[in-house]
């Protein structure tokens, strides 16, 4: 009789710890998972240090970019000289109808889109109507329309000498001697940024341009 217990008592512990260690184990395995849940918390970690890593990136890059810049301004120095060579530009006309060429010159300038105040116009002639008409009113408020440079200014060269440069001098030849039109091509040329006009005696320029202008 003794025999009979025990045989059936080895057998049961024997299946029993199998089959609960078997199943038992298996259901344990998901219990860990909360381990896991710690880290969610380090992937929302991660994108952060990501997403400023790509600006620093960028930054970089337009660093990179701002070398090629310095050679940017070397650029406008060269253009810096153009200013003191200006480009020469001939209307033939004769000394009566010279200040009607520069006219023609002032109007093509605006309809081309040039400001007002870019242009400075020099008779070495008789006065130019308006300035002669400005000039009634006294020389104070005649040169606080030249310092407004907001609109076209006209001046005799032999006060030409206090104008200020602008983009685009006009020149008319429209009288007076060879020695003053001598005198008024260099001042122009002084004064003018981009563009230099003279309308005049092809002649008596070019004999100008040539004696160094």
């Amino acid at each position: 009789m003794p025999l009979i217990p025990e045989e059936p008592q080895i057998h049961e512990s024997a299946q029993g710890p199998r089959a609960t260690p078997a199943s038992g184990r298996t259901a344990p395995t998901p219990r860990p998972v909360p381990g896991p849940r710690p880290m969610a918390p380090t992937r929302p970690g991660r994108p952060g240090p990501l997403r400023p890593t790509p600006p620093a990136q960028r930054t970089t890059r337009d660093v990179a970019a701002a070398k090629p810049g310095p050679s940017d301004p070397a650029t406008p120095a060269a253009s810096g000289q153009a200013p003191a060579t200006p480009q020469i530009q001939l209307i033939p006309a004769s000394a009566e109808g010279a200040l009607d060429a520069a006219e023609e010159a002032v109007d093509l300038l605006l309809d081309s889109g040039r400001a007002p105040g870019d242009v400075l116009v020099i008779t070495t002639g008789a006065q130019h109507p308006w300035a002669a008409h400005e000039l009634s009113f006294g020389e104070t408020s005649y040169w606080a329309q030249h310092d407004a440079g907001d609109d076209v200014f006209y001046a005799d060269a032999a006060a030409a000498g206090r104008a200020a440069t602008r983009p685009v001098v006009v020149v008319a030849i429209n009288g007076g001697s060879d020695a003053v039109a001598a005198e008024a091509l260099p001042l122009a040329r002084s004064r003018a940024g981009a563009l230099l006009i003279v309308c005049g005696d092809p002649q008596q320029i070019n004999s100008v341009l040539a004696a160094g202008v």
